[in-house]
This record gives C-alpha cells, sequence and structure tokens, in this order.
C-alpha cells in the first residue's frame, strides 16, 4: 500500500468571489515508502498548495488524501496524526521558528506528542546531529541564527517528530555548494536510517538529478512523471513551461549537436565526464 494516494486532488482559493482561483486541479498521485521524490516546477505551478495537503494545512476543495488508505481529514484525530506522520519544512525557515531557544524550539513537536523528558532530549539531539548543527547554540535564540543554521534548526524540528514522510520546500535555498552537498547528503542519511520518504521541491536542477523520482507541475497539474532519465529527455516540453535542463544535460546537447557521439541520457557532471573519457578512449574527440 502507498504511504499517501492522492485522488482527484483540487482546490480553489477564494471560491465564489472574482478573485477564485484553482492552484491544483484533479490531481492524482502516490508516494511510496523510501526513495526521494522531487517535485519540480515554475513559480505558480502548483508545487506549494499541493504540499500544504499532505499534512493537512489546506483542505481539498474536491478530491482525497489518504495517508495509509484513511483520509487525512476524516476526523480531527487524522488530521493531527497526519501532522506528526508528515512532516513538512517550507521555504522560509525563519516563519517556523518561535521558540526562545534552539532547543525548546527542536523538542516543540515532541512535547506535542506526550513523550517522556528523556525521549525528547534523544530526539533534540539526534536530530540537530542529522542535520549538522552544533549543540552549542542550543541555548541561543533561533532569531539569532545564520540563514543556513536557521534551516538546519527547522528541518531538526521536524525530524525530532520522526515523520514517515518529510516534506521541504527549496532545502538548500541560500546555501553554497559545499553546504548544499553537506545538508543533502545528511538528509539521504536520515532517509535511509528510518526508511522514510522524501519529497524536495526544488528550482535547482542540480539536487532533481539526485532523486529517484521527478515530478513536474505546470497549471496545477502534473505533467510528467518517471526518472530523473525519462524527464530530461523532455528537453522541449520542460523548457515550454519554464523549466531548464541541468547543466550537464544542456552541455551534452551542445555536443551532441557539434557531432559527439553521446548517449541522450546525460544528465550530471559525472555521467557526462565518464562518457567522453570513454568517447575518447575510442579515437574520437568529443567535438
Amino acid at each position: 500500500m502507498s504511504l499517501i494516494e492522492i485522488r482527484g486532488l483540487t482546490h480553489v482559493y477564494s471560491q465564489g468571489t472574482p478573485f477564485e482561483k484553482a492552484a491544483v486541479r484533479d490531481l492524482d498521485l502516490t508516494l511510496e515508502r523510501g526513495g526521494t521524490v522531487g517535485l519540480i516546477g515554475h513559480t505558480g505551478s502548483g508545487k506549494s498548495t499541493l504540499i500544504s495537503h499532505l499534512n493537512a494545512l489546506l483542505k481539498p476543495t474536491a478530491g482525497t488524501v489518504l495517508l495509509d488508505g484513511e483520509d487525512i481529514f476524516a476526523s480531527k484525530a487524522s488530521i493531527r496524526a497526519a501532522r506528526f506522520r508528515v512532516g513538512v519544512v517550507f521555504q522560509y525557515p525563519e516563519y517556523q521558528l518561535f521558540e526562545e531557544t534552539v532547543y525548546a524550539d527542536i523538542a516543540y513537536g515532541p512535547k506535542n506528542l506526550k513523550l517522556d523528558t528523556a525521549e525528547i532530549d534523544r530526539r533534540v539531539r539526534e536530530a540537530a546531529a542529522f542535520v549538522g548543527l552544533d549543540e552549542g547554540v542550543f541555548d541561543r535564540s533561533p532569531l539569532e541564527l545564520s540563514g543556513g543554521q536557521k534551516r538546519r534548526a527547522a528541518i531538526a524540528g521536524v525530524l525530532a517528530m520522526e515523520p514517515e514522510l518529510l516534506v521541504l520546500d527549496e532545502p538548500t535555498a541560500g546555501l553554497d555548494p559545499a553546504g548544499r552537498e553537506d545538508l543533502l547528503e545528511k538528509l539521504f542519511a536520515w532517509r535511509e536510517a528510518r526508511d522514510a520518504a522524501v519529497l524536495l521541491v526544488t528550482h535547482d536542477m542540480t539536487i532533481a538529478t539526485r532523486c529517484d523520482r521527478l515530478v513536474v507541475m505546470a497549471e496545477g497539474r502534473i505533467v510528467l512523471d518517471g526518472t530523473p532519465e525519462a524527464v530530461f529527455s523532455h528537453g522541449d516540453e520542460l523548457a515550454s513551461i519554464g523549466l531548464e535542463l541541468p547543466e550537464a544535460a544542456n552541455i551534452a546537447r551542445l555536443l551532441r549537436d557539434k557531432g559527439a557521439a553521446l548517449p541522450p541520457s546525460l544528465y550530471t557532471v559525472d555521467a557526462l565526464a565518464e562518457a567522453i573519457l570513454a568517447l575518447w578512449g575510442k579515437g574520437g574527440a568529443p567535438c
């Protein structure tokens, strides 16, 4: 059984007014346990609206959201359960930090689970370690942290609830390449340790190449869904909805246009480098 199953999801803002807007339209999506899914799309495509339904922050205008086969909006108890089992970190982490200290902020979710003090402490320290947040900041105000530290603290606060699905909206925004890679590696390690699912909402195609599956949205609908290799083979379709291919894929396309016999499925730097070296080894220059 799928962890999350969305059937016919539609969400209309300001329904019945002159400002009525359908942000998501008759959308179907399933998310399995394990693995990492990348959700990509241009600004306004409906990504944020979609993820706000996964832990019942928004209620569908039509359609259902099932968690382990149960409608998350069936009762107050099911809504509460969904908010602990599905953790969401939105794009601006400073809006999710509100306690007096970093420790208290990370501990907020576990406290609401009515856990004992020792278990709360374990979860706080493990979550902070997972995201690389030094315990030396535990007694500081979250507002004193750097942008990168705020992001890690917000993620740690969600991880401390030990969700089955972790949803992150632009998790590496504002981080340099080294910080981005470090955070991604930690998230992937957490996913494997917990056998959890991770959904990454991103505009960064470098991050998208690291996912097992990509879901592409445009105008409130899913237009592509598959492996990165399959999705990035639709370069013209992605361009038509305002999305670019990963840089490695663009370079590979330019080299093929110049006559290089490169395979069509190259989208990572490592794969491109390996293909060029292999081509050179056969006595043919890449262009």
